[in-house]
């Protein structure tokens, strides 16, 4: 987990407060938390720019961890152009025959970028691996190649960052359950999800596998607690935060000067009406 670096004395007390009957933290004393996170996370993706710097952030764990919602707290208040977010559907029959990290390559970030990988080249590690989705020769070979794949991206300058979400059975199943009864949410529960559900413990030896094969000095895994969402979310943009270099870069200065003449009403041209 991070470290208190860069955490101040209000950042800690909200892990404590604002727990709601369940346990959960509120959203109210969310939302009051992520504020300022928001902010810092605009002056990354500034550093970034400023610099050059190229920034990943991988997001794996089990299905219904909080994958999705940890990606969007991050992307939605900063700039689309800067911040990229790449979920990959399964690979084609062409993708299947080239060397498997290729398809990804093409997604890692430009100078001034960051791209948030919902799921990753570790996919072949996890769903495929247990799934029967690919060989084991074929895991094996994917354990070996991974550490040094990232090591070319870390050699290079790229900022890489690996998390793993974890949640408990007991809650998985709650989430599976509210997301087949929410309308909203049902687009998230797929038949691959539901063979998933009776091998919660071999998804569980492949992370084990997979961490021991691919935890490394210049990519290292970090593992968050994500049986309650909200704090999860939290942890990890203070992590992420507290693990990146110095991101303080002043804001461009800008002028608003007052217009030259009174505010115009849009004129729609004839025929047009606006609902």
């Amino acid at each position: 987990m991070a470290k208190d670096k860069g955490r101040t004395k209000k950042d800690k007390a909200n892990d404590k407060a604002g727990t709601s009957a369940n346990g959960r933290m509120s959203k109210a004393d969310y939302l009051a938390a992520m504020e300022p996170l928001e902010l810092q996370l605009n002056n990354l993706v500034r550093w970034l720019q400023h610099t050059g710097r190229r920034l990943a952030v991988v997001f794996e764990g089990r299905d219904t961890a909080g994958k999705g919602g940890a990606i969007a707290a991050i992307a939605d208040t900063l700039n689309p152009r800067q911040c990229h977010v790449v979920a990959l559907a399964k690979p084609s029959e062409r993708e299947q025959t080239q060397w498997y990290f290729q398809r990804y390559v093409p997604y890692l970030p430009a100078a001034g970028e960051i791209t948030l990988f919902d799921r990753s080249w570790y996919n072949r590690a996890g769903v495929e691996s247990v799934m029967g989705y690919c060989s084991a020769a074929q895991t094996q070979a994917f354990l070996q190649q991974a550490p040094l794949f990232e090591r070319l991206l870390a050699d290079d300058g790229l900022l890489l960052l690996k998390y793993w979400l974890t949640v408990d059975q007991a809650e998985q199943e709650q989430r599976f359950a509210e997301r087949l009864q929410d309308p909203l949410k049902r687009w998230k529960l797929s038949p691959i999800d539901l063979k998933a559900r009776d091998r919660y413990a071999a998804y569980g030896q492949a992370r084990d596998a997979m961490l021991k094969a691919t935890h490394s000095d210049h990519a290292p895994w970090t593992l968050v607690d994500f049986n309650d969402q909200r704090r999860g979310r939290l942890a990890l943009i203070r992590h992420l935060l507290a693990h990146v270099p110095d991101t303080q870069v002043a804001a461009a200065p800008l002028d608003l000067p007052p217009l030259a003449s009174p505010p115009l009403i849009e004129r729609l041209p004839r025929g047009f009406k606006a609902v």
